[in-house]
């Protein structure tokens, strides 16, 4: 079997888009390695699930993981294994952010709180810093965060926008930015985004396009940071029994939502940890630059 190589024009085309790496290792724009880099590439991974040793010894930060599936993520990986900042958007919610951090230390790992939004740099600096001088380390990223104004677009007001865009939208280039220049090789970046994505309904319009941007981001990421073997992906979940939906419902729209799943019922944050698991374990490895919708068919129903 023949290594692939890519001809002169090809190659000063990669370089143009800023993919000199690409070029110059003779890859085509999805990143495919040579065959003798994808043989050693198995034998790693076979390796590793063999040795099944979870994710002792990592480090994640889970934004938004004071409630809802920000706190089942936190605590799914401190299960597997990683110690795990828990971070939470306002004071005032200390007290729900340290319930999780409780939650996860009974696992036997270690955990740190950061409080701040997201929308500012300096914040996520801090975070980032936090996760870095405590542990010495940044193996994994989820950014769940997210913020929901329900209404017709031509009634939002502009508080009601920026308050979407700071948190859907700003928080997310900064995190992902961040987690790009810290995390380690091999480490995980997961966004948690919205099956709305997939089939706008009214009055989702603007949080719609805050979770779009960040499936987008998603992408481009997947190829970046491929040939540092880190994966990039985002879960896109259906309507979800918490808080978080409940408080932009009334009890007649959750009813019409809840059936139009093809159980007649709405998902439950447990119902999305398996995706999670799946993403950040070695099995995982080959999934990159996917949009995971787990709804039920609730987009196809």
């Amino acid at each position: 079997m023949e290594n692939y190589r890519l001809g002169p024009k090809r190659r000063d085309a990669l370089k143009a888009i800023g993919l000199a790496g690409f070029a110059a290792a003779g890859v085509s724009t999805l990143g495919s390695p040579a065959p003798a880099q994808v043989v050693g590439a198995s034998e790693q991974i076979t390796r590793e699930v063999a040795a099944g040793d979870g994710l002792s010894g990592k480090t994640a930060i889970v934004t938004g993981a004071r409630a809802n599936i920000g706190r089942a993520i936190a605590v799914e990986l401190a299960r597997m294994g990683s110690d795990v900042v828990v971070h939470y958007h306002r004071p005032e919610t200390r007290d729900q952010a340290e319930q999780t951090a409780a939650m996860c230390q009974e696992y036997g790992v270690n955990t740190a709180l950061a409080v701040g939004d997201l929308g500012q740099k300096d914040n996520v600096m801090r975070m980032f810093d936090m996760a870095t001088d405590t542990f010495g380390r940044l193996d994994i990223f989820v950014h769940n965060a997210g913020a929901l104004v329900k209404g017709p677009v031509a009634e939002l007001s502009d508080e009601d926008y920026v308050r979407m865009q700071r948190v859907n939208v700003d928080a997310t280039f900064y995190g992902f930015r961040e987690a790009s220049r810290r995390i380690e090789d091999g480490g995980r970046i997961i966004g948690i985004a919205s099956s709305v994505t997939g089939g706008p309904p009214p009055q989702y319009g603007v949080y719609t396009g805050g979770k779009a941007f960040m499936n987008g981001m998603i992408l481009a990421m997947a190829k970046e940071l491929g040939p540092r073997s880190i994966t990039v992906n985002s879960i896109n979940p259906g309507p979800l029994d918490t808080p978080f939906f409940h408080n932009q419902e009334t009890p007649e729209s959750v009813a019409f939502i809840s059936q139009l799943a093809p159980m007649n019922r709405l998902g439950t944050v447990a119902e999305m940890m398996p995706a999670v698991r799946m993403l950040l374990s070695p099995e995982g490895m080959w999934m990159n630059g996917e949009t995971l919708y787990i709804n039920n068919g609730y987009l196809q129903a």
